[in-house]
């Protein structure tokens, strides 16, 4: 299914002058706001090929009507989105959910939605159909060295598929662990993943890159082989300077400083990027921005500091990517409202006063550095994510566009109303 250009136009006509008087309004607040709007343009946040279907839980799964029941479909709607907000121009692919038969079919299908290939994503946590050996035990750790062998050769294989279609980076999550104690050796576990991401490493091309993420809990319980940011941080120094540390917001435990340990990632150059979602209670993967949307800004915040200290492009140069399980809501409405919290979060970064707060923060005047962040993160800047969206051919309202042209109800026509999804 595509977007007719004449349709976001019409929907825009409707909303212009409002936005205008937003618009207007902030300009006259914050002066000339072009140069973030330019930066607001480029920003792109990769959708995962997996997002675009229900999720579930361990209790049980309810899909959806028309989900999408190819990775064709599944670019198509990462495509309907990038139409709506120009700003989801970019597909992450999960190996082997998502496996390509066609390579130049794909590419080709790419370059007409106007997407590019994200990070490519192992699975090691689950066992597929005819492989000899289980990750019951762990994958990449596992004490079976056939396992671990088997591990990285997926991994490889991973590789060449992201290479056939132009991606430049892997992404190794690892369900490895314990659930008891006594039950692991934690440092032949950590020598053996070790060794299997350094084979996996070696596999990289020159221009790749390899993103070690981390989660505190979950499979597994009483530890996690690679289980907080600083673990990720020791594999990726000891690999080399194509390896770095990827945030997924969910994967730290309650009340970790997320905001500061970027920071570190970022001033030691080994900062990836993200995986987006928010959380109430642990890896919830909820929308982004749905509960704690002042640590989202913080976040930013800091990401916008160091990577201006250290000279980088805030658009190439760290991983934008969304990961999210949409168990009970649409899973496009609920991707076009993860996208527009990031943006929001990182507009409000990018009107930061910096020479002010660092004079606040050189002078230990802790209320007005306070007060800078917290007058940014209240102004509602909304029309100037909005403004973005329209200069790049977008929609001022995507959700309301999706629910207004019924775009749900025309996929569940394409489609069927019992497709499932590949994937989670």
């Amino acid at each position: 299914m595509r977007i007719d250009s004449k349709l976001i136009s019409r929907h825009n006509e409707k909303f212009q002058h409002k936005h205008h008087q937003r618009l207007s309004f902030l300009q006259s607040e914050l002066g000339n706001l072009d140069p973030v709007i330019d930066k607001l343009m480029k920003f792109q946040v990769a959708i995962p090929s997996w997002a675009l279907g229900t999720g579930g839980t361990r209790f049980g799964r309810f899909p959806g009507p028309g989900e999408p029941g190819s990775l064709e479909q599944k670019m198509e709607d990462v495509g309907l989105l990038h139409a709506l907000n120009r700003s989801s121009g970019a597909i992450s692919l999960h190996i082997p959910w998502d496996i390509p038969k066609d390579y130049a079919a794909i590419r080709k299908l790419a370059a007409e939605l106007e997407l590019k290939f994200d990070a490519v994503n192992s699975n090691t946590f689950q066992d597929q159909p005819g492989q000899p050996h289980t990750y019951k035990f762990g994958s990449l750790q596992n004490v079976n060295k056939a396992t671990r062998q088997q591990a990285i050769a997926h991994n490889i294989d991973v590789i060449r598929h992201g290479v056939e279609l132009g991606s430049e980076s892997l992404t190794v999550w690892l369900a490895d662990g314990s659930c008891f104690p006594g039950q692991l050796n934690f440092r032949k576990a950590f020598q053996h993943t070790l060794e299997s991401l350094q084979e996996i490493y070696a596999a990289l091309p020159d221009n790749w890159k390899m993103f070690v993420e981390y989660k505190a809990f979950e499979p597994n319980f009483y530890s996690m082989t690679v289980g907080d940011w600083g673990q990720s941080l020791l594999y990726a120094n000891k690999l080399g300077a194509k390896a770095y540390t990827l945030v997924d917001l969910g994967h730290h435990l309650p009340n970790a400083n997320i905001e500061q340990i970027v920071s570190l990632l970022l001033m030691e150059g080994k900062l990836a990027g993200f995986h987006f979602n928010d959380s109430k209670y642990g890896d919830d993967d909820l929308t982004v921005g749905s509960i704690k949307p002042y640590q989202l800004f913080l976040i930013f915040n800091e990401l916008v500091e160091g990577m201006d200290a250290r000279g980088m492009d805030h658009a190439r140069d760290l991983g934008w990517m969304i990961d999210a399980s949409h168990n009970v809501k649409d899973p496009l409405e609920d991707l076009l409202q993860s996208v527009e919290a990031i943006m929001m979060a990182y507009a409000h970064a990018l009107l930061v006063d910096r020479r002010a707060l660092n004079t606040a923060q050189e002078n230990n005047d802790v209320v007005a550095a306070q007060e800078i962040l917290k007058q940014v993160f209240h102004t509602d800047v909304r029309a100037l994510v909005a403004e973005a969206r329209l200069r790049s051919g977008g929609a001022l309202n995507p959700l309301q566009f999706f629910r207004e042209e019924k775009i749900r109800e025309g996929l569940t026509k394409e489609r069927g109303t019992h497709t499932i999804a590949t994937g989670l």
